[in-house]
């Protein structure tokens, strides 16, 4: 197990050097500056924030002093959106607000997901089977900006009377998440519920559920007891990327309800070039995402024992 632990940490630090790297000259490649969209600056100015930010310097150079920062954990200031406010700053400011959504949101599309799958499995080609498949269905073919806008529409005034939740977020407010959190969970619980009775009716065939039907016992003890565990890793397999993607910022969803996140936060920095905010957000998706992966493979051994992680196991 020790092993398997510090080769997979080998290799997520390799993984998040690389994507470091490409996404340092993929960034720089890009044609224009963070201070060109400013109105018709002079050259002496541009020369001056191009100095001070060392954006002047050959690309190595500046490739050389943000790696020997970032091993220090400095991911360097804001050069466009917050002046010379510590990305790391940002961050932490930013991520709190998009990991409460994604939290609940990935906690009732899990919660009503698994149960649904399994249950839509144990009644395979009846109506609620059916019922859950034209449903997750449409779920997995939707946007998250058409679920949103629908639930922005029709309940923040667009159909009389049924104003029940404010239209722009307000930080406090426990209406001003649910509609984001319903938006960027109905996907997840969608794919969760397919990846479920997929799962559930494989498990379902197996011999041992057969033994367990024939001691009598009952049908929530063989779905949900001694199914269930098997059915589960394909749901942990997708969960893992899933709850990075979703904690760092449902992009399209913290733009369509205004809220100020992470994710919102990255795609303005984007469009306005500032390197370091690309940086530090997409390196810190990047390890968010390596570490829920390798949360997801010992996940595996402690829902099946019989799972060997490394070659100790083998």
């Amino acid at each position: 197990m020790t092993r398997y632990l510090l080769k997979r940490i080998g290799t997520a630090v390799l993984t998040v050097f690389v994507v470091a790297v490409l996404t340092f000259f993929l960034m720089r490649a890009v044609p224009g500056n963070p201070f060109l969209s400013e109105k018709n600056p002079p050259q002496s100015v541009l020369d001056a924030l191009n100095e001070k930010y060392a954006l002047d310097q050959p690309l190595a150079v500046q490739f050389v002093k943000y790696m020997g920062n970032l091993l220090r954990g400095d991911l360097g200031v804001s050069v466009k959106m917050q002046k010379d406010y510590p990305v790391t700053r940002i961050i932490a400011d930013m991520f709190p607000v998009s990991a409460t959504i994604g939290f609940f949101a990935l906690l009732w599309a899990v919660l009503l997901g698994v149960p649904l799958g399994c249950l839509a499995a144990y009644w395979r080609g009846r109506g609620p089977d059916s019922a859950l498949r034209v449903v997750c269905t449409i779920g997995v073919s939707l946007p998250s900006f058409v679920v949103a806008s629908l639930l922005l529409f029709a309940f923040c005034g667009g159909i009389p009377g049924w104003k029940l939740f404010p239209t722009l977020f307000r930080a406090g407010d426990w209406r001003s998440y649910v509609l984001p959190c319903l938006s960027l969970g109905f996907y997840p619980m969608c794919y969760i519920a397919r990846q479920s009775r997929a799962s559930m009716l494989d498990a379902l065939g197996q011999e041992y559920i057969k033994t367990a039907r024939a001691k009598g016992l009952s049908t929530w003890k063989i779905v949900f007891k001694h199914a269930l565990r098997n059915a589960l890793l394909p749901v942990l397999t997708y969960l893992g990327p899933q709850v990075a993607f979703t904690l760092c910022g449902g992009f399209v969803v913290e733009t369509v309800f205004t809220i100020p996140g992470l994710g919102r936060y990255f795609v303005q920095s984007i469009s306005n070039r500032d390197y370091p905010v690309i940086m530090g957000t997409t390196l810190f998706l990047a390890s968010f995402l390596v570490g829920m992966n390798l949360l997801v493979d010992l996940l595996y051994k402690a829902v099946d024992p019989r799972i060997h992680l490394g070659r100790e196991g083998a």
